[in-house]
């Protein structure tokens, strides 16, 4: 059986209040697909990882668990504040993923976010670029998701990031962001399930099948 492992890093810093509610919608409509492509494609194991992150916290909600015990979150579960430690999150989530899997699994990194890095202590941008452009050599596939405030491409290429979404900072702008990142979640799995490799910076591509 192969393994996929879904990290999701997300953003919970003080300005993503203004769209708290669809964003935490959003996170628990991820997990529901998540949890249908585990029952979709039997031979596809899928493993949940979720990290929200502010200023004054890096939470890990799941930690490797598989699918089924991967359930929606409440509103007492997401409460943003303070400011936006991208680098660190980053970090924190690919060093836990890294230490749990092995050669031939699969890999997808999620990251969503509404502002720019502005105050990591431990990881910076060089050793983030690094990390993901070995990751990538060993078949990791990373995402980034940003808001239209930010220079979406510019940040995701400075990460070495080849799929990156843009999407409008209010309710209806971050439900067909979470819609079309699902579409593309359930694709990628496609792709896993029939052995296809999808196209490199092809994602969120709705043309690739």
């Amino acid at each position: 059986m192969k393994r996929v492992f879904n990290l999701l890093v997300v953003d919970e810093s003080g300005s993503m209040e203004i769209i708290r509610k669809q964003a935490l919608v959003g996170i628990n409509e991820t997990l529901e697909t998540i949890r249908k492509i585990h029952k979709a494609h039997s031979e596809l194991e899928q493993r949940v990882t979720l990290i929200t992150f502010d200023s004054t916290h890096k939470k890990l909600f799941y930690d490797n668990v598989l699918a089924d015990d991967a359930r929606s979150l409440s509103m007492r579960d997401y409460r943003p504040c303070g400011g936006t430690p991208l680098y660190d999150a980053i970090g924190m989530g690919i060093a836990k993923i890294n230490a749990q899997a092995a050669e031939g699994d699969n890999v997808l990194v999620t990251i969503v976010t509404d502002g720019e890095e502005n105050c990591s202590e431990e990881y910076s941008l060089r050793m983030i670029k690094n990390l993901i452009e070995k990751l990538k050599k060993q078949g990791w596939t990373f995402t980034f998701i940003g808001t239209d405030n930010l220079d979406v491409e510019a940040i995701a290429v400075d990460m070495g990031i080849d799929n990156h979404l843009t999407f409008q900072e209010d309710e209806e702008g971050t439900k067909k962001m979470f819609a079309r990142e699902n579409l593309s979640r359930v694709r990628y799995s496609a792709c896993l399930a029939k052995g296809v490799e999808m196209p490199e910076g092809g994602y969120f591509d709705k043309k690739k099948k």
